[in-house]
């Protein structure tokens, strides 16, 4: 599956995978719906054409050494490592300033940075105003971020709760879902939907077979 989705979450697992951090960084789909301020912006034009922007939070967690550089030479590898899934091409020179409008373009996948303590970083934004053409070529493209590591979950239902209910859990307590036994699990890419699966146990653990690909990874 190579739809525009999946190009966009390879561009941020593989921007969060370079940033030169003491523990590996994530990057999962955000929950936020655009972000306003100063933010690190730079295009690619190419076989496919995107904007990125990022909002580092805390600066000082990159380990580089390079702490009296410009914050867009220290982010140069992540941009570079980031648009090698779009094929070849020449990624601008990074600028700082207002990126308020890419955050809200209705095009733009958002992306958290995290550490493995689940702690938000930073933001990345990703708008790919021309995919890559040659669908025949794209597991080429892929291939050369093929050793990024990109998170996986399924999903078998949620809920929602009131504080006093959440503080009222205990053990044995039944939480219901709003999905009904026998109902497909969802399974996420960097925490958004690209298949349905049934969940089923192999040699006593869990696993997740998968029954529909979501070519339109925005259900």
């Amino acid at each position: 599956m190579t739809s525009t989705t999946t190009y966009e979450s390879a561009v941020a697992a593989a921007f969060a995978a370079k940033l030169p951090t003491a523990s590996p960084l994530v990057a999962r789909a955000s929950q936020v719906s655009g972000d306003t301020g100063d933010a690190v912006i730079v295009q690619f034009v190419g076989e496919a054409s995107a904007r990125l922007a990022v909002q580092l939070f805390e600066p000082e967690i990159l380990v580089d050494g390079l702490g009296g550089a410009p914050l867009t030479d220290r982010l140069r590898d992540a941009f570079e490592a980031s648009t090698s899934a779009l094929g070849s091409g020449a990624l601008g020179d990074a600028t700082i300033g207002d990126a308020s409008a890419l955050f809200a373009d209705p095009a733009a996948q958002l992306f958290d940075l995290q550490d493995d303590a689940d702690h938000t970083i930073g933001r990345l934004a990703v708008v790919i105003s021309r995919a890559p053409a040659a669908v025949s070529n794209s597991s080429r493209r892929l291939h050369r971020i093929a050793g990024v590591e990109m998170e996986l979950t399924v999903e078998i239902g949620r809920t929602r709760m009131a504080v006093r209910d959440v503080l009222g859990l205990e053990p044995g307590r039944i939480v219901e879902l709003d999905r009904s036994a026998g109902a497909p699990a969802d399974i996420k890419l960097n925490g958004r939907i690209i298949a349905h699966g049934e969940v089923v146990v192999v040699d006593q653990d869990y696993a997740v077979r998968i029954t529909r690909i979501l070519e339109n990874v925005e259900a």
